[in-house]
């Protein structure tokens, strides 16, 4: 049985992978996201090229493993929205959202020997309308500073919303489970 690898250094996707329960190690896949995101084209695009990239570059150390590669982006009119990494970033970001929908965009892909497996999860999001202050309490209290759309869903960030429209909830932290596990499953990981 091969064994499976997460292409990642989130913290939040290795969470997300772990409640599966079955066994996995973490590779960071060293691709560099920003020759990626500087060349530009569709935010869908970019994630899914990234995504296979990283599972791919972990993949070429691993070959005989199954390795899951992922990426998101928050997407506002068309413009992809990166983790904004100080909270003056996360509060501008957070004005720019309120009272609107932006969409995340999260892509995964799986290599196994013989193949790769790619799927990609699109969920739309409604901002309810915030107050100054309100964004600025939120910021300092959940810091979503490296989270794309500067907010933290699977905490205090579900908060922030009016609706939101998805197949899984999961995919919104980074890692959309259910089509992982039906993915894996196939794979010959029948405990999923």
């Amino acid at each position: 049985m091969p064994r499976l690898i997460l292409a990642s250094t989130s913290k939040y996707r290795r969470a997300l992978l772990q409640t599966l329960g079955e066994p996995f190690e973490t590779v960071a896949p060293g691709v560099d996201e920003a020759i990626v995101k500087a060349a530009g084209g569709p935010p869908r695009q970019i994630v899914e090229t990234l995504a296979m990239q990283k599972a791919e570059a972990v993949s070429a150390g691993r070959p005989a493993d199954v390795v899951i590669g992922s990426d998101q982006v928050a997407v506002l009119d068309g413009e992809v929205l990166g983790k904004p990494g100080t909270e003056a970033n996360a509060v501008a970001q957070l004005r720019a959202l309120s009272g609107r929908q932006h969409q995340l965009i999260t892509a995964v892909a799986v290599a196994y020997p013989g193949g790769m497996r790619r799927f990609t999860d699109v969920t739309n999001l409604i901002m309810r309308r915030l107050k100054d202050e309100e964004i600025v309490t939120y910021v300092k209290r959940d810091q979503p500073l490296d989270c794309a759309g500067s907010y933290k869903f699977e905490s205090r960030g579900d908060s922030l919303f009016e609706r939101v429209e998805t197949r899984d909830e999961t995919a919104i932290v980074g890692l959309p489970l259910m089509r992982l596990s039906t993915t894996l499953r196939a794979l010959g990981f029948d405990s999923l």
